[in-house]
């Protein structure tokens, strides 16, 4: 009988959802998934935060803001360095595109309310490999945290 159970609950048919399309769209709400879990939590403060961005950021109604949230937890998922999710940003998106995604990202990890050595670490390490100044990614943080 458990065995039936687990068969039933762990996907019997076999069926898996396609990755998304790598796209910088699809990158950038990787990232901010990424950065959520960086702290071994992924909070509903810090979902909400994520579908709200991704609303504004691509004119999408909360639905449409979620299901994009989601086919971005599958593509973090599914892509195990950061590097390589960051370098599609790298050369698709423009410094202003760049910054606001930085900036994006610190207000996911302050949505807890709680930041963590993880979490810092990681965007600090993003923030190089977007090519962001560390004087400007100081500012970014501090607009983040007001």
């Amino acid at each position: 009988m458990l065995e039936r159970l687990t068969a039933f609950f762990g996907n019997p048919t076999g069926y898996t959802t396609p990755l998304p399309e790598a796209d910088a769209a699809h990158a950038m709400g990787a990232l901010l998934v990424r950065a959520a879990k960086a702290d071994e939590a992924y909070l509903f403060e810090e979902i909400a935060i994520i579908d709200k961005i991704l609303g504004q950021r691509h004119d999408l109604n909360p639905v449409e803001a979620a299901k994009m949230r989601a086919e971005c937890e599958v593509l973090e998922k599914s892509i195990p360095e950061t590097d390589d999710i960051a370098a599609i940003l790298e050369h698709a998106i423009s410094t202003d595109e760049k910054e606001a995604t930085l900036l994006a990202l610190w207000r996911v990890v302050y949505a807890d309310g709680i930041k963590h050595d993880e979490e810092d670490r990681l965007l600090h390490h993003i923030e190089e490999v977007l090519g962001v100044s560390a004087t400007r990614a100081k500012e970014l943080q501090k607009q983040a945290a007001t």
